[in-house]
């Protein structure tokens, strides 16, 4: 619809043929009476197109998605023009799927909620400029979502959770660890220094070529990873978690790649093995990563959980961890988040697995928060821009560190 010129910086009106074919694909209910607020969840941080209505009771009424995860596996990654190009290709009939679903007409809406911060430029802008038509069409109030915010949010729409609550967001962009003190009142306790888990387990699915294995050539990295990792023993290589020494709560993933790259060219060297065939030894290594990988997070969340419970952030009565955010699908890593969580007697929860991962439902949930909270909610959207980068609340994670809490040492059995 609307087309973003990144060297303007201003966005450009489609032709009136083209709206007016995209508004009369609706179907209208003249007859129907929506006592709850309604809002419309647009999702295009980064390479999912996706949409949902939902309800201020929380029910889904309709939802659509896109997944562009076979494309990008093809091009071992996800390349920004080639994501903005499908995210265009589809973001029309994504929302009208889910609005058709939900029989609801965008004149029946009470806002329309859109992520516009953080995610790839380029991705950002398509669902921007989508929404920002509709918000000028209809006449509605527009909410921008912070994509962590929502994927933090999404437990409230699952199971009854109050606030204060801890969250660990754990994707393939992000890593961070937050006390959630309201619908926008959130304290850093810590973050990945350089780049998230789901990152580097990509990174290394593609090192080790899985796309080549027989049960992993239509899996993200992640998922190979995790899927190979059940057939190897862990015990077979000693991958030392990151940051042992450092008392705070950030997280750190590139250096451990970069030992696991050498050690994966060492075993092509004593296999005679080519840069692009799979290693006998590669069920080992991934789940040695995998054990790696849990372990860091799981002492760096359980630092947390004893940081906010020792400054009376969290009461121990009544502590909840919520784990949100792709990776947070990993069984493997949620056993080893149980394992702390028992041991700080701190009840876990985590969305659905299909709410874990990007969707438009947590984003028209987090709208629907936001407006039952009267918190930024625009009449007016000159000026609006998305943000590639922006950080989660206000950040305490030096005063963390500071603290230097002893995490006790648990006993990691999966």
């Amino acid at each position: 619809m609307l087309i973003l010129n990144k060297t303007a910086g201003v966005f450009f009106k489609p032709s009136r043929r083209k709206i007016y074919e995209f508004l009369g694909s609706f179907h209208f209910h003249p007859g129907k009476l929506f006592l709850h607020k309604l809002v419309l969840g647009i999702e295009t941080s980064c390479d999912d197109t996706a949409a949902a209505v939902v309800d201020e009771a929380g029910n889904v009424l309709g939802e659509a998605i896109h997944s562009q995860t076979e494309v990008h596996l093809k091009t071992g990654g996800i390349i920004p023009p080639v994501a903005q190009q499908l995210h265009r290709e589809n973001i029309q009939r994504i929302v009208q799927e889910a609005l058709s679903a939900s029989e609801v007409s965008p004149s029946e809406l009470s806002a329309i909620a859109t992520t516009i911060k953080p995610g790839l430029a380029l991705s950002l802008g398509v669902g921007l400029s989508f929404s920002l038509q509709l918000v000028d069409q209809f006449k509605k109030p527009f909410i921008p979502i912070h994509h962590m915010e929502a994927h933090a949010l999404t437990i409230r729409l699952t199971n009854k959770v109050e606030f204060p609550f801890l969250v660990l967001l754990i994707s393939g962009g992000h890593c961070l660890l937050a006390l959630v003190r309201g619908v926008s009142d959130f304290l850093l306790l810590g973050k990945s220094l350089d780049i998230a888990p789901g990152d580097m387990l990509d990174k290394v699915a593609r090192r080790l070529s899985l796309i080549k294995h027989p049960e992993c050539s239509t899996m993200s990295g992640g998922k190979a990873i995790e899927h190979l990792a059940k057939q190897g023993n862990r015990l077979h290589f000693d991958f030392q978690p990151p940051m042992q020494r450092a008392k705070n709560c950030d997280f750190s993933f590139s250096g451990l790649q970069h030992v696991i790259d050498k050690m994966i060219m060492q075993k092509e060297k004593e296999e005679g093995v080519e840069q692009g065939q799979i290693l006998s030894s590669a069920a080992d290594i991934a789940a040695a990563v995998q054990h790696t990988v849990a372990c860091h997070i799981a002492k760096r969340t359980h630092r947390a959980i004893l940081f906010c419970m020792q400054r009376g952030l969290l009461q121990p009565s009544s502590a909840v961890l919520v784990v949100s955010g792709g990776v947070a699908s990993n069984l493997y890593i949620r056993k080893a988040l149980e394992i702390v969580t028992n041991a700080a007697q701190c009840t876990l929860l985590c969305p659905p697995a299909r709410l874990c991962t990007d969707n438009g439902i947590m984003v028209a949930w987090n709208g629907v928060e936001r407006l039952r909270a009267g918190l930024g909610i625009l009449h007016n959207t000159e000026g609006i821009r998305y943000e590639p980068k922006c950080p989660l609340g206000v950040d305490i994670s030096k005063e963390v560190g500071e603290a230097a809490i002893k995490v006790p040492r648990l006993k990691m059995k999966i």
